[in-house]
């Protein structure tokens, strides 16, 4: 017999993600939806139970098949998830998505339906939406054999199931048999949508179908690790808002980057600096709608309602909201104990100048690939630029966003420059005016800073901020930006230290707690995602080919089972942070589609 309260939590990379551009929800691969936050990406949750035990929300559906093996696949070319039993009596299977509706501002709808295969088998349901992170007592009833959860000042939601259905301490519980090609569907919404109990869930799941494999289909990537780069695409596309164009940089909050540590971290925000890097993503595959949609948003952040440039955040709600306070849900026992569990974020409220360049970057190449800039456009532009002129030489928290103290961090330094870089060849390209003179004198000041300031003769390689010998995994991006060359002596020497600090079996750490301290949190976290396929991608451009394809199939097999990546690794390559991390994966894309023309001899013709 199944015992759902006491089901314990599954590890961060045990769980596939469905979507509908709108919010999100993961799935375990016991069949528990244990995440999913309702109705935008950023709202109180309403299962929770990845953070807690089930009692925080959860919707477990499972079979009773004691010692099945179990797994998941997405359908083809979709983000539409199937969780699979086998075992002696029985192969049952679940299906799970968000529907993508014809509608831009319909409510999520959650569809759940389960088919035996073969044999037979009995299926045990329990439903718990637990409203408001679970901070809100909710109450379940039942009408027309249908579910209702109500919580006071909360949305109501409404379960139907083509089996019945009872209540269990505020929760729709249900136990059937099913033999052989026999099924059941569970449908979850607003307590008011009328497509809760239409019946047309076949139909719901064929649009569904046809809209990601329409999607894919026009990516232009067609070279090696096909599946892998277009599953990285289909999780980005599933992070990015349908309404309003941002991007959020994962899923989910609160999951640890360090076992039972403090650094729990709410992501379901925009970052400029993530969400520039993911346009760039989208480009290199011929996406480029979601790439002017990034851009039409980003226009409303760096404009207030009288068309004057307003400061601009390193993040922001999806709505476009500025302030997102931090706040700790101490009900929560967190992800393996691993507390405060956090949501909100201060970051917003910090500063980090190499948010600029990223900016800078993303407009210059949407400019290239996309839609040309506009007028407006261009005045904002040269306004954010002038910015940097001024800024450039001031400290700040860097792009790891510290809560310690405030350096003059190398990374930063670096990106003032490209903002600067990218601005110059765009007026350059375009004819557009801009004051070229100052600009480019600023550039230069900016690039004999990093030169002699950053730049460590004694250890052979560049640092982390002034004052300072410690490495930055932040580093790799150097070549990739085009600051240095990928095989300038000087960068050749910097990424062999980092080879030998920061790299452990190709997977990149950040920064060393014991090298810097500066970070002002407890613990030591795991190896970056994203700075392990930068590191692939600048092994590549410094000719070191066999070694950069080695490395990127063992980073490869550190994917989920669904080939999917959360923020960083353990030691044993086990996943830690939020995930998908949206900057896992479009590090992933653009190392693959370099190492793959280096591999095949191609001339690598995309350029930024």
């Amino acid at each position: 017999m199944v015992d759902f309260k006491n089901e314990p939590q599954s590890a961060i990379d045990a769980h596939g993600i469905i979507g509908d551009m709108r919010s999100a929800a993961l799935v375990n691969d016991r069949g528990s939806i244990d995440f999913f936050c309702w109705p935008e990406f950023d709202s109180p949750s309403i299962f929770c139970s990845l953070l807690d035990t089930p009692e925080a929300g959860a919707f477990q559906l499972t079979p009773d098949l004691e010692n099945a093996r179990r797994e998941q696949i997405y359908l083809p070319d979709t983000n539409v998830l199937q969780t699979r039993w086998l075992s002696d009596e029985a192969v049952v299977e679940i299906t799970d998505l968000l529907v993508i509706s014809e509608e831009i501002d319909d409510l999520p709808l959650l569809i759940r339906r389960v088919r035996v295969v073969s044999g037979t088998a009995t299926i045990h349901l329990r439903c718990a939406v637990r409203h408001d992170y679970a901070r809100t007592p909710t109450q379940a009833s039942i009408e027309d054999g249908m579910v209702y959860f109500a919580a006071d000042g909360q949305p109501g939601l409404r379960l139907a199931s083509s089996h019945a259905m009872q209540i269990e301490a505020d929760a729709a519980v249900a136990s059937f048999t099913l033999a052989q090609e026999e099924g059941a569907e569970f449908v979850l919404g607003a307590q008011d949508d009328p497509r809760v109990n239409s019946g047309c869930t076949d139909v719901a799941l064929a649009r569904t179908l046809k809209f990601w494999r329409g999607w894919i289909a026009q990516s232009n990537y067609r070279g090696r690790w096909r599946e892998m780069v277009n599953r990285s695409a289909l999780a980005l596309k599933l992070l990015t808002s349908r309404k309003h164009g941002a991007i959020i940089a994962a899923a989910t909050f609160g999951l640890p980057e360090t076992p039972g540590g403090e650094r729990n971290w709410d992501y379901r925000y925009t970052w400029i600096r993530d969400a520039s890097f993911t346009v760039y993503a989208f480009m290199r595959l011929g996406f480029i709608e979601e790439a002017n949609a990034y851009m039409r948003w980003l226009k409303g952040r760096v404009s207030d309602c009288c068309g004057q440039p307003t400061k601009i955040n390193i993040l922001y709600g999806i709505d476009g909201r500025q302030e997102l306070p931090e706040a700790e849900l101490d009900h929560l026992s967190g992800h393996g104990g691993a507390k405060p569990v956090r949501i909100g974020n201060e970051a917003f409220d910090q500063i980090q100048l190499d948010i600029y360049g990223e900016l800078m970057d993303a407009v210059y190449l949407v400019n290239k690939y996309g839609e040309a800039i506009s007028h407006e456009g261009w005045k904002h532009t040269v306004e954010v630029t002038d910015q940097v002129c001024e800024i450039w030489n001031s400290k700040d928290v860097g792009i790891w966003e510290m809560r310690g103290e405030e350096h003059h961090f190398l990374h930063s330094r670096l990106m003032c420059w490209v903002a600067l870089d990218r601005a110059i060849r765009l007026a350059s390209k375009r004819s557009l005016p801009a004051p070229f003179a100052r600009w480019d004198r600023t550039r230069q000041a900016i690039y004999a800073d990093i030169w002699s300031n950053f730049w460590n003769e004694e250890r052979g390689h560049f640092v982390q901020h002034i004052g300072s010998t410690a490495l930055d995994g932040s580093m790799l991006l150097m070549p990739l930006v085009r600051f240095v060359a990928a095989t300038d002596p000087r960068w050749l020497s910097t990424l062999e230290a980092i080879q030998k600090s920061l790299v452990r079996d190709g997977m990149v750490y950040r920064y060393r707690n014991d090298d810097s301290q500066i970070d002002g949190l407890q613990g030591t976290e795991g190896a970056f995602a994203a700075c392990s396929f930068w590191y692939v991608e600048c092994l590549a451009r410094a000719g070191q080919v066999e070694k950069a394809h080695l490395e990127f199939e063992q980073l490869l097999r550190y994917a989920n089972p669904l080939g999917l990546y959360a923020e960083e690794f353990d030691n044993q390559a086990h996943h830690l942070g939020n995930t998908p991390q949206a900057l896992s994966h479009l590090a992933l894309i653009s190392a693959a589609t370099f190492l793959d023309r280096k591999l095949s001899g191609e001339k690598t013709t995309w350029q930024p």
